[in-house]
């Protein structure tokens, strides 16, 4: 087989990455930056033009490597416009606030959750709401604008070629009607339908390289460039490489700035039976096929409590130290009640709080990764999951949450993946879907304690709140 390397670009909410792949599957190299925000016109946005500026530096970093092939994946809350072949304007921050005045007519615009599997967000999470915003922030430039999501942004930053793919459109924006396959009626209304670029499968070559950025970076003006995808789908599909998951019943735990759980299953899903108040929604895999997915900003709680450094509870020499934590903390009944991030997750509506709130280090990420591990299993609940679970993402190596998780879920055969690789991995599996991931997975055994206590106690002082 001649020798040929790809690379894939994932645009996150907290981490930019760039990584170097062989065709077997093996990663070369890898960049991370930690993600930037700027400001214009006195909102807070995401700087297309910072990250695109190291984007290329670092794609001329990997110009020696006979590279074939460019993947974009990015996060499922952005939105691109472009104008007369550029952008726009820098893309809203799904963080900003919208007025609320605003935000109240759009919600009142919005197709139900039984059709678009899409429950209402805060700020600009449904990215419909950051649409019907820009409509009235520039309504000129919006009447005549190519829309892209964030993922296919970059695709066209790449090769000038401008497209659209369902994993973004049907990642909770209120403009896709996932089991109908096509736009909402919202959509169609707001005419956002016709201005978005033409669909494309995430694995369909869009482009070559532009000839400018091919001599920039060095790299080969041949290089094709991939529609791309929605990192958490990017996710699903590493997951399905490994031949425990595949097709059949599974529920993939995909952990980073957000946790978020998404359910592989034959049954025919009743949207409406999900319950849209508590984080639960329908993402849309590669295939097109609707996934009841639930969650939370696990990632973002994490660190809202031990700082930024959140490798401080998944570091791998903290881990003995972290496990004997554990008895010391249900002894003290110390633990944290949701939630951090308010109007996210499984209980958006309750404000979190310390119970005998520990003093020591050990102690207290130990009780945060507890508190994640009660909140992601509630998540779990709510689709339904069953069979097997896979924890993958940064915090897959957090030795307390996912013993807790097994604990919690006797019922389920608890597996581990790589903690750094899958999201990249999954959209080179996008070239060639026969990859199998490295290694295998590790079922994860319980944690020796019990808590089964302890959840009951969590679970009657959220009770008591209501």
């Amino acid at each position: 087989m001649p020798q040929g390397a790809f690379i894939v670009i994932d645009l996150g909410k907290t981490l930019s990455k760039v990584s170097l792949w062989s065709r077997a599957g093996e990663m070369i190299d890898r960049r991370v930056r930690p993600a930037v925000l700027c400001e214009a016109d006195g909102l807070r946005r995401l700087d297309a033009e910072a990250i695109g500026t190291w984007l290329l530096e670092t794609l001329g970093e990997f110009s020696a490597h006979p590279v074939e092939a460019i993947i974009p994946v990015g996060h499922g809350a952005g939105i691109a416009a472009l104008d007369g072949g550029r952008l726009a304007f820098p893309p809203l921050d799904y963080e900003q606030a919208l007025p609320a005045d605003l935000l109240a007519q759009y919600r009142a615009a919005r197709d139900p959750f039984r059709r678009t599997g899409s429950p209402p967000l805060p700020d600009g999470l449904n990215f419909g709401a950051q649409l019907f915003w820009l409509d009235r922030l520039y309504p000129e430039v919006m009447a005549r604008a190519t829309l892209l999501p964030w993922a296919q942004y970059w695709a066209w930053f790449l090769t000038g070629v401008p497209v659209s793919e369902v994993t973004s459109l049907g990642c909770h924006s209120d403009l896709w009607f996932p089991v109908e396959e096509c736009f909402s009626h919202l959509a169609e209304e707001q005419g956002w339908a016709r201005r978005f670029a033409p669909l494309a499968r995430a694995g369909e070559a869009v482009g070559t390289l532009l000839p400018a950025l091919a001599e920039r970076t060095g790299l080969s003006p041949q290089v094709r460039v991939l529609a791309g995808l929605h990192d958490s789908n990017a996710a699903l599909l590493a997951a399905r490489g490994f031949a425990e998951i595949a097709t059949n019943e599974a529920t993939v735990l995909s952990t980073g700035t957000w946790f978020i759980a998404m359910r592989l299953t034959a049954e025919v899903i009743d949207l409406a039976s999900l319950p849209e108040a508590r984080d639960c929604l329908v993402n849309v895999d590669a295939y097109g096929q609707p996934v009841p997915s639930a969650r939370f900003m696990g990632g973002r709680e994490i660190e809202s409590v031990i700082g930024i450094d959140t490798r401080r509870v998944d570091i791998r020499p903290d881990q003995p130290a972290l496990l004997a934590a554990v008895p010391r903390v249900l002894e003290q009944g110390a633990m944290l009640l949701p939630t951090l991030h308010s109007g996210c997750g499984p209980f958006p509506a309750s404000v979190g709080r310390w119970i005998a709130e520990p003093e020591d280090w050990f102690e207290k990420r130990a009780a945060m990764c507890l508190y994640a591990a009660l909140v992601a299993e509630s998540s779990l609940r709510l689709i339904g999951t069953q069979e097997l679970l896979l924890v993958e993402g940064r915090f897959a190596e957090a030795e307390v949450f996912v013993r807790a998780l097994a604990s919690l879920r006797p019922d389920l055969a608890v597996y581990t993946a790589n903690a750094h690789k899958d999201v990249s991995f999954g959209a080179l599996r996008l070239v060639d879907p026969t990859l199998i991931p490295q290694g295998s997975l590790v079922r994860v055994q319980p944690l020796a304690e019990d808590l089964m206590p302890y959840r009951t106690q969590w679970e009657m002082h959220l009770e008591n709140r209501a």
